[in-house]
């Protein structure tokens, strides 16, 4: 007697047959043929293994194809930290993202149309630059703000010494320390006054005829409490030497939420010859490292052959200038109307409405992204159970593309989804994403009042 036995895995289909469903056929012309077949490989392997029956091997391939051709998630920052690095720091308002679509085909970077001649690269974001930094003779933009320190110490210290306080050389993140990175530039730094305090005699006694620069950096990843002191940019200024600043958040003027953090203006009325600055944390911009300041210092920088290696792209100054001179970003937003009860009020209202164990509960926020280190804001998160972290993250729904990710903070076995952070139109996405997280119907939220209930209490106060 012959024994068959029908093995599922031999009907498993071709790779061919499969990437013939015109389902994944159009797919193709979204996401690349390597994308899709490799959902179609995924999908093959699963029905070898027995978690699906061959003849589901298309469905299946469809449902694991990536929502785009690149693999980064749209998430919503919900964890009370208004720019998080890992999270890629400062949203980009919708007047930058318009213009980053605008800029994403071919553009007149570097093109006088009305001329029809060579123009300057990115004319119009450096003159919006120019505008909001008054107090600046002239600027510049690179790529990033330790590009930008990097640039000014190879153009204007390279075999000369950098005097900067002990107190000031701070690890930048990721491992990236400020001496090192000042250090392969070529120049030499000349450290002055201890760790928590640095006297303005420190500073006058080691300016020499070998001084590039002296550097003042503000600590915006840390403080120092105590018994402490450090220097003023005027101070500095009068001892004849030029002084650059490094004020690392990016605010380019006063802003009253945040009166302990230096701005740009500031620091240049008091003296400083240069200052330096990040696109992508208070100023609500995409990634870029600002420079302002004295018309030759700056015309040293561009003109130095290292200005090109780090200069930004079409889409960086595109974005940049709809930040400069388009409406509120959504940083600004957080900072100019931090309090977010009734919002998150309606949030939780809505979701406890559907089911979910959700409730406002209040909490504290941050800047967060190397600004205004132990300056705290009074806010509100909505309290749901902390299983829906995962699914909120990754589930299914976010792979699909359906809804963005949402990434929340867990404290004493909640997830809070804290809404400082997020925009106010996003209020209804959150809610979408978790109840898809929760695998609850989205069309609940055309359900009763939606998101404009209150009930007249106010527990976030």
């Amino acid at each position: 007697m012959v024994a068959i036995v029908d093995d599922p895995r031999s009907r498993v289909p071709r790779t061919d047959a499969v990437l013939a469903d015109p389902r994944l056929r159009t797919a193709e012309a979204r996401l690349g043929r390597s994308l899709v077949r490799d959902a179609v490989h995924r999908a093959q392997q699963r029905a070898r293994d027995g978690e699906i029956r061959p003849e589901d091997v298309a469905d299946a391939a469809v449902a694991g194809l990536p929502a785009f051709a690149a693999s980064l998630t749209a998430v919503l920052n919900a964890t009370g930290v208004l720019l998080h690095t890992n999270l890629g720091r400062a949203p980009l308002s919708a007047a930058a993202r318009d213009a980053v679509q605008a800029a994403a085909g071919c553009t007149d970077l570097e093109f006088d149309l009305a001329s029809g001649r060579r123009g300057r690269r990115a004319a119009a974001m450096l003159a919006a630059l120019a505008r909001a930094v008054p107090d600046a003779q002239a600027v510049h933009v690179v790529n990033n703000n330790a590009a930008a320190l990097v640039l000014a110490a190879t153009a204007l210290a390279a075999g000369r010494e950098i005097v900067v306080s002990r107190g000031e050389l701070i690890e930048i993140g990721d491992g990236f320390r400020l001496p090192e990175l000042l250090a392969s530039t070529g120049a030499r730094l000349r450290e002055v006054g201890s760790t928590n305090r640095t006297h303005l005699a420190d500073y006058a006694a080691a300016i020499g005829p070998d001084t590039g620069f002296v550097l003042k950096v503000h600590p915006s990843n840390y403080r120092i409490d105590g018994f402490t002191s450090d220097v003023t940019v005027s101070a500095l200024a009068g001892l004849g030497a030029d002084v650059i600043g490094d004020i690392g958040s990016g605010l380019l003027a006063p802003h009253p939420a945040l009166p302990a953090e230096p701005d740009a203006a500031t620091w240049l009325r008091a003296g400083a010859a240069l200052v330096t600055a990040s696109g992508d944390k208070l100023l609500g911009g995409p990634q870029a490292g600002l420079l302002l300041g004295r018309a030759d210092l700056i015309g040293k920088l561009t003109r130095h052959p290292l200005a090109r290696a780090v200069r930004i792209d079409k889409l960086t100054a595109a974005a940049l200038e709809a930040t400069l001179a388009g409406p509120a970003v959504p940083v600004q937003r957080s900072l100019d109307a931090p309090d977010v009860t009734f919002r998150t009020e309606r949030v939780a209202g809505l979701l406890a409405a559907a089911g979910i164990d959700a409730r406002p509960v209040p909490t504290r926020a941050a800047v967060g992204g190397g600004g205004a280190p132990g300056v705290t804001f009074a806010s509100c998160a909505v309290s749901v159970p902390e299983w829906l972290a995962g699914p909120l993250r990754h589930g299914a729904p976010v792979r699909a593309g359906l809804v963005p990710a949402v990434v929340g903070r867990v404290a004493e076995g909640r997830l809070l989804l804290d809404l400082f952070a997020i925009d106010a139109h996003d209020d209804e996405r959150l809610a979408a994403a978790v109840l898809a997280a929760a695998r609850l119907p989205a069309d609940v939220l055309a359900d009763g009042e939606s998101l404009s209930g209150r009930d007249g209490t106010d527990p976030c106060r």
